[in-house]
């Protein structure tokens, strides 16, 4: 079906409220900047974003204290995670005059293939999957891409695990992502089976909770944090698919040590700002069969001397990792051809 084709009229409608959306945004920037060279703002301050709603932030303060904040005109997109400086504004809020240097960084392109900061200074990326609705291996190999694109460490947490006989063989595939290094854990946050593992997990440093909608992250977050409101989504008896319930990453302090940060769900991780020639890091073992092709731009399918294929053959190397890197690599080349 094609796209309606908007009137002239409605062209003009959306145009003059974009007009209206920078008029505003550029009255506030120049209000700021008016406050700062004038002195009338407090003193400044560090402080963490532990939430991010359109142009205003939340940032925590050192006493605990939030405040909705803007930020200066001059500084980069800002995410959860960020240390920040700000200065107090008597008549609303604060103002973000500027950030601290991230250790990480966590981005994925949205809809549109432009690439989104999703959370910072993050420490442990889990990857949280799930018998129902099914977790398919390709989606958790892409969030393994991701990260080690982002350099973060992974985690693969198999959640519903008292409902693996709907998908036994789940089973296998953690065994296999084990095999190959990977750390990974089984929960169930309804009956709480392994849930104190992970509470000793994620007592230290960031953790940002990924996956697709449904898998249960902020059913998890609810067993970790108790006392915090978390929005759990029903799972659509029509469709399977989970409904997603988070609509911002949001931080949230657990008792004792350690942050937890829940990010937005996703069906599907788009992949589109990671070079072909990246892939091979969420591809540990496909990489070094790779170092002992015949040729160097060997593409791993029918060229002869491919020591990739062969160790596949041999049954060296998972197929399936095999084959979904190739599928990722295909779909990296179709995106790169467009542009």
């Amino acid at each position: 079906m094609s796209k309606r084709k908007l009137t002239r009229q409605q062209q003009h409608r959306i145009q003059k409220v974009q007009d209206e959306r920078l008029a505003r945004a550029q009255k506030k920037a120049d209000k700021i900047e008016s406050q700062l060279e004038g002195g009338e703002l407090g003193e400044a301050r560090r402080g963490l974003i532990i939430a991010h709603y359109g142009i205003t932030t939340e940032v925590e303060a050192e006493d605990g204290t939030t405040v909705r904040c803007h930020k200066r005109s001059n500084l980069p997109p800002l995410v959860t995670g960020d240390q920040v400086i700000w200065q107090p504004d008597p008549q609303e809020g604060g103002v973000i005059v500027a950030t601290e240097e991230r250790r990480t960084l966590l981005s994925r392109p949205d809809s549109r293939g432009q690439l989104r900061p999703v959370a910072s200074n993050i420490d442990r990326i889990i990857i949280v999957a799930a018998p129902t609705p099914r977790t398919p291996a390709n989606l958790i190999d892409r969030y393994l891409v991701a990260a080690a694109h982002d350099e973060i460490h992974p985690i693969i947490l198999l959640n519903k695990s008292d409902q693996l006989d709907q998908a036994p063989d789940m089973v296998r595939e953690m065994e296999e992502y084990r095999d190959l290094g990977y750390e990974t854990h089984a929960v169930s946050a309804q009956t709480e089976e392994g849930m104190q593992a992970i509470r000793a997990l994620v007592a230290d440093g960031n953790s940002v909770f990924v996956g697709q909608s449904g898998v249960g992250k902020s059913s998890i977050i609810a067993a970790l944090l108790p006392d915090e409101v978390i929005r759990v989504g029903a799972i659509s008896e029509a469709t399977g698919k989970g409904k997603h319930t988070t609509t911002t990453a949001a931080l949230y302090h657990i008792p004792g040590a350690g942050n937890l940060i829940d990010s937005p769900g996703i069906r599907e991780f788009g992949l589109w700002h990671v070079e072909t020639d990246s892939l091979f890091q969420g591809f540990p073992e496909l990489d070094d069969a790779a170092g002992r092709c015949k040729f160097r731009d060997c593409a791993h399918e029918t060229e002869p001397g491919c020591a990739v294929r062969a160790a596949v053959e041999s049954g060296k190397l998972l197929p399936r990792r095999y084959h979904s890197f190739l599928s990722i690599r295909d779909s990296l080349n179709e995106v790169s051809m467009r542009k």
